[in-house]
C-alpha cells in the first residue's frame, strides 16, 4: 500500500510565483495549494523572507502555517526550520513533503525527514505532488 503524505510546505518565491509560462491568471501552484488543502492536506509556506512585509491577506486561505525565517531565527536549508514548520503542522516530517526551487533547501528538508521535490517546472512538480498526495487533481491542470 502506497504511503499518501498528510502535509504540504511550500517555498514563495520561485514555487508559488512560477506561472509556467503562463502571462496571466493565478499561478498554477497557488491552485494547486488549494486543492490540497480542500482535500484536507495540512499545508505551510516555509520563507526565507523576514516576513510578510505588508499584509498578505490571501494566506490565510492558502495555508494553516506560515513561518518566516526572519519571524523564528532560523533559516533554510537548517534542519531545525523544517521540524519547527512541521511540528506547527502538527504532522511527523515523514508524512509531509517540501517543494522549493533551490536544491540545498530540498536537501536541508530531507535531512529533517520531509520528502522533498526540486521545482523546475510546474508540469513535473505539480505530477509529482499528485502522486505523493494521493490526488487525481490538484489544480493547474493545464499544465499537465
Amino acid at each position: 500500500m502506497a504511503v499518501v503524505l498528510k502535509g504540504l510546505v511550500v517555498d514563495f518565491g520561485g514555487v508559488l510565483t512560477d506561472r509556467g509560462g503562463a502571462s496571466s491568471g493565478r499561478p498554477p501552484l497557488v491552485d494547486a495549494v488549494l486543492a490540497a488543502r480542500a482535500a484536507g492536506i495540512r499545508t505551510a509556506l516555509l520563507s526565507n523572507a523576514d516576513g510578510p512585509g505588508a499584509p498578505v491577506p490571501w494566506l490565510d486561505e492558502l495555508f494553516d502555517v506560515v513561518v518566516f525565517s526572519g519571524e523564528v531565527g532560523i533559516a533554510k536549508p537548517d534542519v531545525a526550520v523544517y521540524q519547527l514548520t512541521v511540528r506547527r503542522l502538527g504532522l511527523p516530517p515523514e508524512q509531509c513533503v517540501f517543494v522549493d526551487d533551490l536544491l540545498g533547501n530540498v536537501r536541508g528538508a530531507v535531512a529533517a525527514g520531509l520528502v522533498g521535490v526540486h521545482h523546475t517546472a510546474v508540469a513535473t512538480t505539480l505530477a509529482e505532488l499528485r502522486v505523493l498526495l494521493g490526488l487525481v487533481t490538484l489544480g493547474g491542470e493545464d499544465f499537465a
